[in-house]
């Protein structure tokens, strides 16, 4: 091998130092030809780059001619070899015009100094820190029941239907999908979800869906895309804790507007337009609601809307339990909704179909209006880039799972959920000291506590964790969804769980509750 000047150190004449004082120069380095469009091995072009631009060379003769050189030119790309040994090989840049030898850099001791980025020391989870922090153990003598779990598979009751089984054994044998899919998803899949997902009052198309990750990635793709570090978002409290969890980590502000438990946990649109300011970037409307299980209606989302638009702000719909209502009520979509308001629906797999270790979700782009414009569509293109998009054979099953997963399926999940619901609902009801507010939808339901009735647990978190301690019952304390002195209920375990937990959390609360001034006639309950 050999040192070439690479020709960016020059005189005003046009000359490199060293040839100005008569030293005779080689010629300048073609990084075009050093550097080839392809370098794969056993690639054509490769074997023709080696043979013209890496001739044997003595070795002895490379090491004195670059470090004369280098000692000439700050600027020298050394290139180290050994005879007829493949040519890659390290390359060094001498920048300084001094001996590189390590270790001498001028004014540093090197040493080891490795830190935590930014990002990762402003990404704080609040369930895993209080749940971890949650040092107890649980009854010996009682068997645990984790009714804190929002995952439906972790019982085995509620399997998913065969035929989404089927369809992923299918894409599988079929061979098609083991390969890389574009960033947003095969155009295919995009089609099926457009297809599945459109209606007249609000159209889609391939263009419109963006595949992620399960929708956690979708929501992230939204708050990236929508959001810059300083400005802010607003989020429901109590809400799904991932949205403080991914904006703080961004650098984005986060505002809580308040949904109000005696009216079915609908917004208090006064107290959500209040908040609202030049920097607010999107609202995040979840509906059906993680952890409240509600449902909203029609003239209230229209009232949303109406703010959004009256305040010209985005909203990103967190609509993953889309569909999951019980059968006194119906689910809207927000974009059927509204043609003048711009909305990015977040949705998946996860939740409808049972299936959240697939890890498939999707962006619905609804902007009738092009307020959106290319922009953020090209934006949700780059970001979805920084990984290459949801498992392939996932992307593979899914017309088949969009298409043929029968309706008795939707349906038997439904009956299920508010089968539990009811009883949950109906057995804390009858409990002193607890106000559950009944759900209309997804898997969950909001407990109440009346801490005056029970002095010795100083909040929430207290309660939650000596129910653990002394009957073997999880529920999540909802300060981790920054609204203390309530607990979430998940509706998904066996009936025959339910019925016990049920009876554990009363006996519980009647070991501990205490009367108040005034309130014998809930004391004889």
């Amino acid at each position: 091998m050999w040192a070439q000047n690479s020709g960016r150190s020059r005189s005003r004449e046009g000359k490199s130092p060293a040839a100005a004082a008569g030293v005779l120069q080689q010629e300048p380095v073609n990084r075009d030809a050093l550097l080839p469009a392809c370098t794969c091995p056993i690639h054509p072009c490769y074997s023709r780059l080696r043979e013209s631009h890496y001739p044997a060379v003595n070795a002895a003769e490379i090491t004195s001619r670059t470090r004369a050189s280098l000692a000439m030119d700050p600027y020298m790309i050394q290139t180290n070899g050994n005879g007829n040994l493949s040519p890659v090989l390290d390359v060094h840049v001498n920048i300084s015009g001094r001996s590189s030898g390590l270790g001498k850099m001028k004014g540093r001791k090197a040493r080891w100094s490795v830190r935590p980025s930014d990002m990762s020391d402003k990404t704080f989870n609040p369930i895993r820190a209080i749940v971890d922090s949650m040092k107890v153990k649980p009854n010996p003598n009682k068997t645990m029941i984790s009714l804190s779990i929002g995952d439906p598979t972790v019982f085995g009751n509620l399997p998913t239907d065969p035929e989404v089984t089927q369809a992923m054994k299918d894409a599988l044998d079929s061979g098609k999908y083991n390969g890389y899919a574009p960033s947003i998803g095969y155009l295919s899949s995009r089609e099926e979800v457009a297809s599945y997902f459109h209606c007249p009052k609000a159209p889609l198309e391939a263009k419109d869906v963006i595949l992620t990750s399960g929708c956690s990635q979708a929501i992230e793709l939204c708050l990236a895309v929508l959001a810059n570090p300083g400005q802010n978002i607003l989020i429901p409290r109590p809400g799904f804790s991932l949205y403080k969890t991914l904006a703080e980590s961004m650098g984005i502000e986060v505002k809580l507007y308040n949904l109000l438990p005696e009216k079915s946990w609908e917004i208090d649109l006064k107290q959500l337009e209040s908040l609202i300011d030049e920097k607010t970037a999107c609202i995040i409307v979840n509906n059906p609601s993680n952890p409240c299980g509600s449902v909203f209606s029609k003239s209230h989302l229209q009232k949303i809307l109406a703010v959004a638009a009256r305040q010209c702000v985005p909203i990103l719909a967190d609509e993953i339990y889309g569909d999951m209502v019980f059968s006194d009520c119906k689910y809207e979509p927000l974009a059927t909704l509204s043609t003048n308001v711009p909305i990015l629906s977040c949705g998946g797999l996860a939740k409808r179909w049972l299936v959240p270790g697939w890890r498939l979700g999707w962006i619905l782009i609804h902007d009738r209006r092009d307020i959106f414009g290319n922009e953020i569509r090209d934006g949700l293109v780059k970001l979805s880039q920084r990984i290459l998009g949801p498992c392939t054979i996932v992307q593979g099953a899914l017309k088949s799972i969009l298409r043929r997963t029968p309706q008795e399926f939707y349906h038997n999940t439904l009956s299920f959920l508010k089968s539990n619901a009811d009883l949950c609902y109906g057995a804390l009801a009858a409990i002193s000291g607890l106000q559950p507010v009944r759900p209309s939808g997804a898997m969950y339901l909001m407990v109440g506590i009346e801490m005056e009735h029970f002095p010795e647990f100083e909040n929430d978190v207290e309660f939650t964790e000596r129910l653990v301690a002394e009957q073997s019952v999880h529920c999540l304390p909802a300060t981790c969804f920054e609204y203390p002195n309530f607990f979430r209920v998940v509706i998904t375990v066996p009936e025959v769980m339910m019925l016990e937990a049920c009876s554990r959390i009363q006996e519980f609360c009647e070991q501990h509750y205490h009367c108040t001034e005034g309130s014998q006639e809930e004391c004889d309950k």
